[in-house]
C-alpha cells in the first residue's frame, strides 16, 4: 500500500531531534548516572513472603530493627502487600539475614519464606563489564550481517539508528531513576533485535526497488525511499503492535521485577519504529546520494 507520504521530507527535523536527544542524554547520564541494581553493584536483596497483608511502613520498621543503622535499604511491596523486597546497599552477614527473617517469623510464624540474592564488588564489576561487551558484540554482529546481506551504507545507517534507540532507553532510565539490572540488559538486547528487524524489512524493500528503478537525481532517490517505506509500513506497524500489546500487558499485570523489563521493551519498540523511518532511511539516502554525486564528478567527459 502506498500512503503517498513524504517521510524523507522530515529528515532535517528528525536529525535535529536525534542530535538534541543525544546531547541531553549525555548531560543527564553525566549528572544523574544510572541507578544500578544489585546485579551491578555489591549488596543484598531479600524477597520475603509472609502470606498476609502488611503496610510498607511496618515492613520497613521490622527490617530496620533487625539490622544496624549503617545498612541503608529500599523496600518495595508486591503480591497484594503479602511480599516485601528489601534492597540493601551493603552485603549482609548471615546473622543479619537470620535476624531479619526471625523478626518476620515473630508475627507471621512458619508461613514466612524468603529468597536471598547477594552480589559482591568483584562479581558486580564483572557483570557490568559483560553487559557492556554483550551490547558491543551484538552491534558488531548486526553490522557484519547487514554488510554481507546488503552494503556498507545500510550497515552504517542501521548501527547509528539502533544505538540511538538503545541510548534513548538508557537515558530515560537514568532520568527517572529506574533500576538497571540484568533484565534491563536483556531488554536492551531485545530492543536492538527488534529495531534491526524493522530496518532489515525496509532496507530489503529498498534494495528490491533499486534493481528496477532508474536513479538519476536526488528526487528520484527520495521517491524510491518513500515508496519503499510505504510498501512495508503496514507490516512494520502491525508486527510492532503485536509485540507491544504483549509487553504492555506484562508491564501492567506482571511482578515488579518484570515490569522494568517490559517498560524498556515497550519504549524501545516505539522509538525503533520512528528511528527506522526517520533516522535510518534518511541516513542511507544521504550516503547513497553522496556516492551518486561522486560518480558524476569522477565520470569522464565525452570528447566532441
Amino acid at each position: 500500500m502506498n500512503y503517498n507520504i513524504n517521510f524523507v521530507k522530515f529528515r532535517k527535523a528528525s536529525f535535529t531531534i536525534a542530535i538534541s536527544i543525544t546531547i541531553i542524554g549525555i548531560i543527564c547520564l553525566s549528572i544523574f548516572k544510572l541507578n544500578y541494581g544489585v546485579d551491578f553493584k555489591s549488596g543484598t536483596t531479600l524477597d520475603i513472603s509472609y502470606g498476609d497483608a502488611l503496610e510498607k511502613s511496618k515492613a520497613e520498621e521490622m527490617i530496620r530493627t533487625s539490622i544496624s543503622e549503617e545498612n541503608k535499604f529500599v523496600v518495595t511491596m508486591g503480591g497484594d502487600d503479602e511480599r516485601v523486597t528489601a534492597r540493601f546497599d551493603n552485603v549482609l552477614t548471615q546473622n543479619e539475614v537470620t535476624a531479619v527473617i526471625d523478626n518476620f517469623k515473630k508475627d507471621f510464624g512458619d508461613t514466612v519464606t524468603y529468597e536471598e540474592n547477594m552480589v559482591d564488588v568483584t562479581l558486580a564489576k564483572e557483570l557490568a563489564l559483560k553487559a557492556i561487551v554483550s551490547v558491543i558484540i551484538a552491534s558488531l554482529c548486526i553490522a557484519l550481517y547487514v554488510v554481507i546481506r546488503f552494503e556498507w551504507r545500510f550497515a552504517v545507517a542501521s548501527i547509528i539508528s539502533v544505538l540511538l534507540d538503545a541510548f534513548i532507553v538508557v537515558t530515560v532510565f537514568s532520568i527517572f531513576r529506574f533500576e538497571v539490572n540484568l533484565p534491563f540488559v536483556a531488554a536492551i538486547l531485545t530492543v536492538i533485535g527488534y529495531s534491526i528487524n524493522d530496518r532489515i524489512v525496509i532496507f530489503d524493500r529498498i534494495r528490491e526497488n533499486l534493481q528496477t528503478a532508474k536513479i538519476k537525481s536526488l528526487d528520484s532517490l527520495i521517491k524510491l525511499v518513500n515508496d519503499s517505506i510505504s510498501q512495508v509500513l503496514t507490516r512494520t506497524v502491525n508486527t510492532v503492535l503485536m509485540v507491544l500489546f504483549t509487553a504492555v500487558a506484562i508491564m501492567i499485570f506482571g511482578s515488579g521485577s518484570i515490569r522494568v523489563f517490559s517498560f524498556a521493551i515497550s519504549l524501545g519498540l516505539v522509538i525503533g519504529v520512528f528511528s527506522s523511518i526517520f533516522i535510518a532511511c534518511p541516513i542511507w539516502l544521504l550516503l547513497k546520494n553522496n556516492s551518486l554525486n561522486s560518480k558524476k564528478v569522477t565520470s569522464p567527459v565525452a570528447k566532441p
